[in-house]
């Protein structure tokens, strides 16, 4: 049953950031959690998580993120666990430029008050350019 609750964790952040709903999309982190997001940006507590959501999706005015596949190591009677999820979003920022994200979040997740909440969140880009792919693959092999 974890696993499914860790979907639908997963699924109901992906979907708040389409619909842009800040409410829905802070209730997925847990209070003290941390996120990290590359080039040294890494942002502690729920509250300061949210504030930087806000301010970057003031630059877009629509954002699809669809979550591709994803695993989870759910240690039930400790209330913690893990997870890699797979993401692709194509994005068209306020200045009308248009592009897409590939990536993975690598995720830590806690119970709270019988809830799966995101301890922690590290996005790991992929690439991050064009929607024909022309830029830089950032981890492409040799």
């Amino acid at each position: 049953m974890s696993r499914d609750a860790i979907e639908d964790l997963v699924h109901t952040y992906a979907d708040a950031v389409v619909r842009r709903d800040p409410d829905q999309w802070s209730s997925t982190w847990a209070v003290d959690a941390v996120w990290e997001l590359g080039k040294g940006r890494r942002v502690e507590g729920r509250d300061a998580i949210l504030a930087l959501w806000n301010s970057a999706m003031d630059g877009f005015k629509a954002v699809i993120q669809n979550v591709v596949n994803g695993t989870a190591d759910i240690d039930d009677a400790a209330g913690t666990g893990t997870g890699r999820w797979y993401i692709h979003e194509h994005w068209c920022r306020a200045d009308d430029s248009r592009g897409i994200l590939l990536a993975y979040y690598d995720d830590t997740y806690t119970r709270v008050d019988g809830a799966w909440r995101f301890a922690s969140r590290e996005l790991v880009i992929q690439y991050s350019g064009a929607p024909d792919l022309s830029g830089t693959f950032l981890n492409a092999w040799g």
